[in-house]
């Protein structure tokens, strides 16, 4: 038998391709690390010119508010408060009556806004879609974030005078101003945590027979209820610290009203204001040491201090609620 040829091997023709040509040189390596430690540079001087502002605010208000702020000023009004002289307990007047008309007043707000807000924004992202009604509501939500605080207290007290009548001034009054400037936030931001939740967990509930409302309030509530909590604290914030609708609805008023149906009754945006704008207090020639001319600035700076704890205690609230009650990685 004749011996077959070998086949000789096939030498690959292909190419090869010099990689070390796409290396970037040495100059254009060190070209982006000048640019790297620039934009650094400018980020962080960015940060620390944003920064400036906070902590002068905050500064300047521990320092000034802390020379009146104690257990005095905290538990009393200011009743029986004339001038710069002491009060018979010993005191110069206090907050008391301020911070629990910011409580009860605020509290109104939330309990008006957050349900309505979070119920208006369940409706536009998961019902209406792109449908026309929805584009109205937007627009409209829109133009409410954009009202003055004034425009919303004018509207509250003319509602309630055709209501109940001229004259009413009442906390719970205060409380619907304050509502419609925080229903725009709230609508916002849980529009935006519902959109964020992925809707292979609507579809997964749904496919095993979970009905719309309930997918909706066990599945896409839970899951973005942490967002949803820190959207109410954002809402509280913008209007704990109004002042202009709180003088035409809620009113002022020295004396204690835990009342929020009845009355008038001072938060402390509006005491702060009605101290400052006293700037300084009588003092009779033969009143002594015991007049303090310049009390009226020091209760503004005190009061504007316990506003701002306030409101840090509220964040931290929203941020243990919603660190509870987010979704657990497993």
């Amino acid at each position: 038998m004749m011996a077959q040829p070998q086949s000789s091997p096939q030498v690959d023709q292909t190419p090869s391709i010099d990689f070390d040509k796409f290396n970037p040189t040495r100059s254009y390596t060190a070209a982006r690390k000048r640019k790297d430690i620039a934009m650094r540079a400018l980020i962080i001087l960015a940060f620390v010119i944003a920064l400036i502002p906070l902590v002068s605010v905050l500064w300047t208000t521990l320092v000034h508010g802390a020379r009146r702020l104690n257990w005095d000023f905290l538990s009393h009004n200011m009743t029986n408060v004339i001038g710069g002289n002491q009060t018979p307990s010993g005191g110069y007047g206090g907050i008391l009556h301020a911070i629990i008309g910011t409580l009860e007043i605020t509290l109104g707000a939330m309990v008006i806004s957050i349900p309505i807000g979070v119920m208006c924004a369940v409706y536009l992202i998961e019902y209406a879609g792109g449908s026309r009604l929805a584009r109205t509501i937007h627009l409209l939500v829109d133009v409410m974030s954009g009202i003055p605080s004034i425009v919303a207290g004018l509207f509250a007290y003319s509602m309630f005078a055709i209501l109940v009548g001229p004259g009413t001034l009442s906390g719970f009054e205060g409380s619907v101003a304050l509502s419609l400037l925080m229903i725009p936030t709230v609508v916002k931001t849980t529009e935006e945590m519902l959109k964020i939740v992925p809707n292979d967990l609507r579809e997964a509930s749904l496919a095993l027979g979970v009905t719309k409302q309930r997918t909706i309030t066990k599945v896409v509530l839970r899951t973005a209820l942490s967002g949803i909590v820190s959207g109410s604290i954002l809402a509280i914030a913008r209007v704990i610290g109004e002042t202009a609708p709180l003088l035409m609805t809620a009113g002022y008023i020295v004396s204690t009203n835990a009342n929020l149906f009845s009355g008038e009754m001072t938060t402390l945006p509006v005491y702060v204001y009605q101290e400052y704008s006293k700037y300084h207090a009588n003092c009779p020639a033969d009143a002594g040491s015991g007049c303090v001319t310049g009390i009226p600035m020091e209760r503004a700076w005190s009061a504007a201090l316990v506003l701002i704890v306030i409101v840090l205690i509220l964040n931290l609230i929203g941020r243990i609620v919603a660190k509870v009650f987010a979704p657990k990685k497993k």
